[in-house]
């Protein structure tokens, strides 16, 4: 059997209810020239069926920067490293209400209230993500998530009555390669939050940074940890390489390779949301609007943690140009 006909029967497979394995997918992500460019076709025919043909947005804030006591290789707010990041204390809650209300301005349904270190601290810290959450639940029409880093069932009790309605935390990359990233916790203390968001009914927005040096045998290996653990969301992440990180000198994706990581991630998730955000514009360069024709369904608008990223209205353009539909909503349903 010739590839492109592989391709085209796997999608079938896919469509009609199949769950594939890592040897399908690492076949598939063995695509190049022509047939590289009909597994993205296909992917978009998943993506198409399962999820609909709509898009859509999410925005953030760095609402606390810097002094991360964790040592991920490819971090700029690690006190490991001496990047030059700006260093904050958790902003006020009408700032963090201000932008979420921007973010609904600029199209987004989903907005993350992000703050660097280990987990939050109990306390005024906790108590203030949690008033800023009500508020932006009563004040604003936009979904509210956090990313808070470990997350216990009591804190995430917390947050849900206070209106959270998707907590992120990523797992940055495969368990095998994962000791080569960080190595002041363990990745089972990530699943661990995972499951505890899980646990009291949150939906979880969970991923990962490709370009970290990982082959793509581990690429699959997340994916398929990340079925398993049944979340609802999941942000791909390019590497951008920042000067004074153990990775400043990694070497970008290039934009086919990105692409086919998103492909290959709908063939494997055909129903979970797909949504690209940090380092498309350093990966993808001019093919970012290609990132839909693979099979995704979201991206990140504005900026991202400590890096600059598209401005809304170039995004809000990009949609127009593709004549794709917005969603207004930032569910984890089907």
């Amino acid at each position: 059997m010739t590839l492109r006909n592989y391709i085209r029967e796997t999608a079938d497979k896919v469509l009609a209810g199949e769950i594939l394995g890592a040897e399908e997918a690492l076949k598939l992500a063995g695509a190049t020239g022509s047939d590289r460019y009909l597994l993205f076709a296909e992917a978009a025919r998943i993506r198409d069926h399962f999820l609909g043909s709509a898009v859509h947005l999410c925005s953030i804030i760095n609402a606390k920067s810097g002094k991360c006591a964790e040592n991920c290789a490819f971090c700029a707010q690690s006190a490991h490293h001496d990047t030059g990041v700006d260093v904050y204390p958790l902003v006020d809650e009408d700032e963090i209400v201000r932008c979420a209300a921007l973010a609904e301005q600029n199209g987004a349904g989903c907005y993350g209230i992000v703050t660097s270190g280990t987990r939050i601290n109990k306390g005024e810290e906790l108590d203030r993500v949690c008033r800023a959450v009500g508020r932006i639940k009563s004040e604003t029409g936009i979904s509210p998530s956090c990313s808070l880093g470990m997350l216990d069932v009591e804190t995430a009790l917390r947050l849900k009555d206070a209106g959270m309605e998707t907590y992120h935390h990523n797992l940055e990359t495969s368990r095998s390669f994962f000791p080569r990233i960080c190595t002041t916790h363990d990745y089972e203390d990530d699943v661990a939050t995972i499951r505890a968001a899980k646990s009291v009914g949150l939906r979880v927005c969970c991923g990962g940074i490709f370009g970290l040096g990982e082959s793509f045998a581990q690429r699959v290996e997340m994916a398929l940890t990340l079925r398993e653990l049944a979340v609802d969301s999941i942000p791909l992440n390019f590497l951008n390489p920042v000067a004074g990180t153990r990775l400043e000198a990694a070497d970008n994706l290039t934009p086919l390779e990105c692409l086919t990581i998103i492909a290959v991630y709908r063939f494997l998730l055909p129903g979970t949301r797909l949504a690209v955000c940090g380092g498309r514009e350093k990966n993808l360069r001019e093919l970012q609007s290609w990132m839909f024709l693979a099979g995704a369904d979201g991206t990140m608008t504005g900026n991202y943690l400590t890096t600059p990223g598209r401005p809304p209205e170039l995004d809000r353009q990009l949609m127009k140009d593709l004549e794709l539909t917005v969603e207004t909503c930032c569910g984890g349903e089907s």
